[in-house]
């Protein structure tokens, strides 16, 4: 149970990332690299749908930096700040799929519902990194797969090169869960991608879905010891 909790959040890092890509004029909504790269595109080509790009990097900073600084400040326990964390997330994906259902579909760049839409899904996107970095540092990246893939292919070598120091099934352990968080990731862009086919942009129903199911999973996982058990 504990394991699926970052595999469901890499299944949502690919089907956002791939939604928002297909939707929102070309915008990266899990990561800030790709958004540099289609900026550098509009400079040179003169392609519009620029502002959202722009906008995507401080937005994803402040989202971070705020609900980072709350949470020092107010929660008591790194298990109930991760548990209200995925619940702003739960609400941001419920919300950007309002704003993309009611103002969509966004067929001009730059647009008032297509900015706003997309920066919804870049604060919901930049939680979830936080929450990576800060409470589930042991699981693979689930947003960006390049570090993940790497990472398999520096185990794959180790376990090729007998003579390795590192116990192979420590390596192979390893390996096998960023595999999973690699899979997992292309299932979430294929079936985003089959979803904005078959449903339009009702497809964006399926993040917060997903993500309520991490809430869920993440109620059911044990308490840590010493935790106040009566407070809620």
């Amino acid at each position: 149970m504990k394991n699926s909790v970052p595999t469901l959040l890499s299944f949502n890092g690919g089907y956002v990332d791939t939604m928002g890509f297909l939707t929102l004029q070309n915008l990266f909504t899990a990561h800030v690299t790709g958004n540099f790269v289609m900026i550098g595109d509009a400079l040179a080509n003169g392609s519009s749908g620029i502002y959202a790009k722009l906008l995507a990097l401080p937005v994803f900073c402040i989202t971070i930096l705020i609900s980072r600084s709350i949470m020092l400040r107010l929660a008591p326990s790194d298990h109930r700040a991760l548990r209200a964390m995925l619940l702003v997330k739960v609400a941001l994906f419920a919300v950007a799929a309002a704003f993309a259902i009611w103002h969509g579909p966004f067929d001009v760049p730059d647009s008032p519902g297509l900015i706003l839409t997309g920066m919804v899904l870049v604060a919901a996107m930049a939680i979830q990194n936080g929450i990576h970095r800060v409470h589930l540092k042991d699981a693979p990246p689930t947003t960006l797969m390049t570090g993940t893939t790497t990472q398999i292919m520096l185990d794959l070598a180790q376990l090729l090169y007998p003579q390795s120091s590192e116990d192979p099934a420590v390596v192979r352990a390893r390996m096998h869960r960023f595999l999973i968080a690699v899979v997992v990731f292309a299932a979430g862009c294929a079936l985003a991608a089959l979803g904005y086919v078959a449903l339009g942009l009702w497809s964006y129903v399926i993040p917060p879905l997903v993500a309520l199911a991490v809430l869920i999973m993440h109620q059911t996982l044990p308490r840590p010891p010493g935790l106040d058990q009566t407070a809620h």
